[in-house]
Order: structure tokens, then sequence, then C-alpha cells
């Protein structure tokens, strides 16, 4: 199975941006955990990091013929965006959308999720090991 993961704004900038919020590990350690927990699952993964919308979109499109799912934090784009909501509605291959924070707990805007709805599961809230359960929890869906 080949999963793409995809981290979405300002992901980029994790251990030094608001580290009381996300922690202070880094995208590329991040990374890292995912291609473990991937391996240990047997999971071929690729990991890309977009803060542009279009470019997000354009990623999902791409993984329909390519992946088997998608793992996506769409970032602040999950509160707003029906473009990458609809991507995700359109393509056929299960998508797990994964938040580092509780975003249910944070400020009102961040409490609603446009994206989730057209995925087939949320985790928010459990830092890096949320990857590694939207990563079981496809694995599983496509077993």
């Amino acid at each position: 199975m080949r999963v793409l993961v995809l981290h979405g704004p300002n992901l980029n900038l994790l251990g030094e941006r608001e580290p009381e919020v996300y922690g202070t590990q880094t995208l590329a350690e991040l990374d890292a955990a995912i291609a473990a927990g991937a391996k240990e699952l047997g999971i071929e993964v690729r990991c890309e990091q977009h803060n542009a919308e279009g470019a997000i979109v354009a990623a999902l499109h791409a993984a329909r013929t390519a992946y088997g799912g998608v793992v996506i934090n769409p970032g602040a784009y999950a509160h707003y965006s029906y473009a990458i909501a609809d991507a995700i509605a359109a393509i056929a291959i299960p998508v797990v959308e994964v938040h580092l924070s509780n975003i249910a707990a944070r400020e009102p805007f961040r409490r609603n999720s446009v994206t989730a709805a057209a995925c087939r599961g949320v985790v928010s809230g459990l830092g890096f090991t949320g990857y590694l359960l939207a990563l079981r929890a496809l694995a599983g869906m496509v077993a």
C-alpha cells in the first residue's frame, strides 16, 4: 500500500512556531517518525508539505491514481477551504485528516473543520502520534 501524507500551511515551521501548541519537534522529525511507523505497517509513504491551497488540491488530484490513501493535515485551510474539501470528496481513495493540536479546544474559529466532512476520519490533539494512528486506520480501510 502507498500513502501520501500532506502537510498544510505553516507546518514547515514546526519546532519554532508556537511550540506551546505544536511542540518543539521539527517537520523533518515528524516525517522521520511517519516513515518509521509506515515501515512497521508495511506501507510505502511519501510526505509533502505545501503552503498554497492550490498545491494541496493538485496533490490530492494526483494522489487518486498513485496512492491507496491520504493522510492530510490541512492546517488552517481545514477551517474554510471548500476547494480542499471538494478535492477530497472528488477522489475515490480514503483520506484521514490529522491535527497536531485539539482543534475543538482552540479558538472558536478553529473548532470547525469544513474538510473533515469529506474525510473518512479525523485524529485531533494527539501530536505526532495522530499521524501514526491515521496510517494504521488507512491500512485497515484498504486491507
